[in-house]
This record gives C-alpha cells, sequence and structure tokens, in this order.
C-alpha cells in the first residue's frame, strides 16, 4: 500500500511501555507520519513489539535521539500535544501544514523547555488523560479529517485487513 507523502512527524520523549510505541508506529503508519522520534532508553524492543502488526517501523524511520528540539524537521511548526492550562483544545485546532507533534510520557510531562520551544500547545478534551498511543490516534485522525482524505472503496480495499473481505450489503 503506498502511503501519502505529508510532513507529519511526531517526537516522543521518553516513552515509557514498548507496546505504546509499537502502537504509536501503527497509527502512523495509518496516518502518513512521515517519522518518529524518541527520547530516552525505555523504548528498548518497541520495533518488535506485536503492536505493530502490519511493521510500519519497517517503513517510518524511527530514530533515537538525546534531544528533540533539535531534530525539529525543516520548516515544521512544533505542536506539543500536552494537558496544560491555557492551552487550545483539539477541536478548535487548525493543523499546520508541516508540523511535528511532541508528546511526553503517560508517566509525566513535556518540560517547560520544550513547551516555550513549541508554536502551539494542544490539549485533548477528555475527563482523564489518555494513554501515548491514544493521545496520537486521536490527534492524527483529527489532522485527517479537517484537511481532507481520500475516500471511497480502493481506500477501504486497500486499508482493510487480509481477514476482512465484507463486500456492500445491498
Amino acid at each position: 500500500m503506498k502511503m501519502p507523502k505529508q510532513q507529519v512527524s511526531l517526537g516522543l520523549l521518553n516513552p515509557k511501555s514498548a507496546v505504546n510505541v509499537a502502537s504509536v508506529l501503527r497509527a502512523g503508519g495509518c496516518y502518513g507520519v512521515s517519522s518518529v522520534m524518541y527520547t530516552g532508553q525505555r523504548f528498548g524492543y518497541a520495533k518488535e513489539f506485536n503492536a505493530d502488526t502490519k511493521a510500519f517501523h519497517r517503513i517510518i524511520p524511527t530514530i533515537g535521539v538525546d534531544d528533540l528540539l533539535s531534530v525539529t524537521p525543516a520548516g515544521a511548526k512544533r505542536v506539543a500535544i500536552e494537558l496544560v492550562e491555557g492551552a487550545t483544545p483539539l477541536p478548535n485546532y487548525t493543523h499546520p501544514e508541516n508540523v511535528f507533534y511532541l508528546f511526553g510520557p503517560e508517566d509525566g510531562s513535556l518540560s517547560q523547555d520544550i513547551l516555550a520551544a513549541c508554536d502551539d500547545i494542544v490539549y485533548i478534551p477528555t475527563y482523564s488523560c489518555m494513554n501515548l498511543a491514544a493521545t496520537a490516534n486521536v490527534v492524527l485522525y483529527d489532522r485527517l479529517s479537517k484537511r481532507g482524505f481520500n475516500a471511497g472503496d480502493e481506500l477501504i480495499r486497500a486499508s482493510r485487513d487480509n481477514n476482512n473481505n465484507t463486500a456492500r450489503l445491498i
């Protein structure tokens, strides 16, 4: 399946769980993410974890770095996704064309230095905090829903799992 060419990168600050990182990679593959950068050592074995059942880690560059800010893709706006007072709620947010979304760990937050370096800070209005993979999925889906997408049976056939052969009901 050919992935759409877009300028969307994800930065994960010291992600806690290998399963969650693998799930972020799966989301990245579904929504056409260009690259995933991460800090810290806890990522460990996520590239081979079974949550990435479509093996998007082989398609999306996944790069360990010391500092997320220093690897911001050229021309990208930095957008922190964090529960910060005064942040913009995701339903009201207009996603930039070229973006580097930054996500904190599940057991912490993005640092003040990172937040200060971001162009925007966005939060998802929920009744409790979500895990990393769920947060990435919601942000990427919101981007897709607001920016337009390809629709139709060809996309459905290309997107579904090998075990799903469901035809249209008449």
